[in-house]
């Protein structure tokens, strides 16, 4: 195999099989251990590779009901809002995003009484001019990621 992919190729085998060890994955791309491990040094260390985590299932640990926000903040309140919602254990993603409202977050939670209950608290913010909220009826892909394009795809 040539260098010239290799972050890449190596970035997909891992998005296979997070906990593949250095030397199989070595194996799989054809080199030696030593680059498999300089180059995920480099990938970690350029914030390319972020960590390693497990992907939970939050349904099958009772968390049944996943909310969608959508907020628009006053004035200049929104780094603010953001990093509230960033710091709610619960929220999943929370994004700042263009069009009729500032931020979108997604939350998990265990029931719609705890639903209830944390939107209202975090809506009791008065930077927050107006929010919508929908439930999601059927989670169709969640946590997805997809392989890094080469020259040889």
């Amino acid at each position: 195999m040539t260098y010239e992919h290799l972050d890449a190729d190596l970035v997909n085998e891992l998005l296979g099989n997070g906990r593949a060890s250095l030397r199989s994955l070595a194996e799989e791309l054809d080199v030696s251990v030593t680059t498999v491990s300089n180059h995920l040094s480099d990938l970690e260390e350029e914030g390319v590779i972020e960590g390693y985590t497990p992907i939970v299932d939050y349904d099958a640990v009772g968390y049944d009901v996943t909310a969608i926000m959508q907020l628009k903040a006053e004035g200049n309140a929104l780094p603010e809002i953001t990093e509230t919602l960033r710091e709610h254990e619960q929220m999943i993603s929370v994004y700042e995003v263009t069009g009729d409202y500032d931020v979108i977050a997604v939350g998990k939670f265990k029931d719609t009484d705890d639903m209830n209950d944390q939107i209202k608290q975090l809506l009791t913010d008065p930077d927050i001019n107006q929010s919508n909220t929908s439930v999601v009826l059927n989670q169709v892909a969640e946590n997805e990621q997809f392989e890094l394009e080469t020259d040889d795809d």
